[in-house]
């Protein structure tokens, strides 16, 4: 079960990368047309405002449809080969559950007439199906049942007669078949799902700052699962009406389109902690390593990514596993600084994640307030992160990078060995797990190579590490999960190559 959460998770990362594009675009067009968003006395005429208004609708148009994204792209993801037509087929369910859900539908099943069907509407029954639409839990739950039947069918033999709906054809009928049955699942289970979506949104959201602190504690503490992204769902997009991420980049502010909560509280708090703990944690690693070149090849990379974008992973991976109870303290720290950024008013949005580009970005939309105090946060941050971490480290001799007994590499040996240093690592890591006789099975996400082998035994997480891996996490006895970093697809395509 952890090991399809954790293949959900790397899926609902391609989706996901279709959110940057949307935030430069908004974000420039909301800086040319600030009328867009009703800011009095701004122009709402002219080639400026033009140009700008066009920019923010073509943003506009992912975040809106984020649901279509996960249902495609999710699908596409699950696929054992990332073939389209599993994205076609998350389509096919994601069409189908929406319609046979949709409140004219559910109503028209139950006998209801017009009268009977608008006070329906009223209740919590009725609003849990007008949520059907566009929801990304349904996106999601769809990609799940595109992507499953396209592995269990693409293959399928029919007889002759029927040859033409062999193979992948059948995949779509496949689909069509288990979204009417899940539909009448859904039909008496869906009320219950959203009743209990909205009872966590509500009590976290009724808690103010400190909800916002519990949720990103929690948004932390579940990434090893890949859980964090169900959790996201609730907070970011309009899976129960709470949509911070959704509200924030349609330029909405407290008060507008059903915001009752001070948009961005749910995405704040990240900042400072993505931008500049990261690196005061990273120093307070380097700083009480035993191997510092080693521990500076490792983490200071990983440092840059989540300061200018936001990649977090490299960072994390490099430690959590090695002393879990200090990231359970990294993740408090989170949660700290989300209950600070609340009360003193810092709002800042991201549509990929916290880090330097969609603050820039994001600084110009409305929810958007105190940007400048990033700087007294990111010094506060740093320095609060470099002191607990240092003093954890040392006080209980935490293994971080560069700390192992073991330790003897940089983890750039490969990087330096050869003329391309991608196939240089590729060759190297390949080799570390085994080689190719030892791969059933491999593919990547957005930092790590994920191999499915025959002997775990086989795979030596020092010499990964010497190829030029930041380390290496076993989900499960048969599955390793090498991390490499934002460059990971040019690792992969180098190992296509090779395995």
């Amino acid at each position: 079960m952890m090991k399809y959460l954790q293949k959900l998770g790397k899926a609902l990362m391609l989706p996901v990368a279709a959110l940057p594009v949307a935030g430069i675009l908004m974000g420039v067009g909301y800086l040319l047309a600030p009328g867009v968003m009703g800011v009095p006395g701004a122009e709402t005429a002219g080639a400026a405002y033009t140009a700008g208004f066009l920019l923010v609708k073509a943003g506009g148009a992912l975040i809106d449809n984020m649901a279509w994204l996960f249902a495609i792209g999710a699908a596409v993801g699950l696929a054992d080969d990332h073939d389209g037509t599993a994205g076609l087929a998350g389509l096919v369910a994601f069409l189908m559950i929406q319609q046979l859900l949709s409140p004219a539908v559910v109503a028209t099943v139950r006998g209801m007439d017009a009268d009977a069907q608008a006070a329906w509407l009223l209740t919590a029954e009725g609003i849990a199906f007008s949520k059907i639409a566009g929801n990304c839990f349904i996106g999601i739950l769809s990609a799940i049942i595109g992507g499953s039947m396209y592995n269990k069918f693409k293959g399928t033999r029919l007889p002759d007669w029927l040859a033409f709906f062999s193979g992948k054809r059948c995949v779509a009928i496949m689909t069509a078949l288990v979204s009417i049955l899940t539909s009448i699942v859904l039909l008496f289970v869906w009320p219950i799902i959203f009743d209990g979506l909205v009872a966590l949104g509500n009590g976290v959201a009724s808690l103010g700052g400190i909800g916002a602190g519990i949720y990103a504690f929690l948004n932390r503490l579940l990434i090893p699962t890949g859980l964090h992204h169900a959790l996201n769902n609730v907070f970011w997009f309009d899976t129960i009406g709470l949509g911070d991420l959704s509200h924030f980049w349609a330029g909405d502010v407290m008060g507008q389109n059903g915001a009752n909560w001070s948009v961005g509280m749910y995405m704040s708090g990240f900042f400072p902690c993505m931008m500049f703990g990261i690196p005061g944690a990273a120093l307070a690693m380097i700083k009480t390593a035993k191997n510092k070149k080693a521990a500076i090849g490792l983490v200071v990379s990983a440092a840059i990514c989540a300061f200018v974008c936001g990649v977090t992973e490299p960072f994390e991976f490099g430690f959590m596993f090695l002393c879990f109870p200090l990231y359970v303290v990294y993740a408090a720290l989170y949660g700290i600084f989300a209950i600070v950024v609340y009360y003193v008013n810092f709002r800042a949005g991201f549509c990929f994640s916290a880090g330097a580009t969609d603050l820039v970005f994001s600084a110009s939309l409305p929810a958007a307030a105190n940007t400048w105090m990033i700087i007294p946060l990111g010094i506060a941050a740093f320095v609060i992160f470099y002191a607990v971490f240092y003093f954890a480290i040392t006080k209980f001799n935490l293994k971080t990078p560069g700390r192992e007994d073991d330790v003897e590499s940089d983890g750039s040996a490969a990087i330096s060995s050869g003329d391309d240093k991608y196939a240089a690592i590729a060759a190297g890591v390949l080799a570390a797990v085994g080689g190719k006789e030892n791969v059933k099975n491999y593919d990547f996400c957005a930092t790590r190579l994920r191999f499915e082998v025959v002997d775990s035994s086989k795979v030596d997480e020092a010499a990964c590490k010497a190829a030029g891996a930041v380390g290496v996490i076993r989900p499960t006895a048969e599955t390793a999960q090498v991390i490499i970093g934002t460059q990971v697809q040019a690792v992969y395509d180098e190992l296509k190559k090779l395995a």
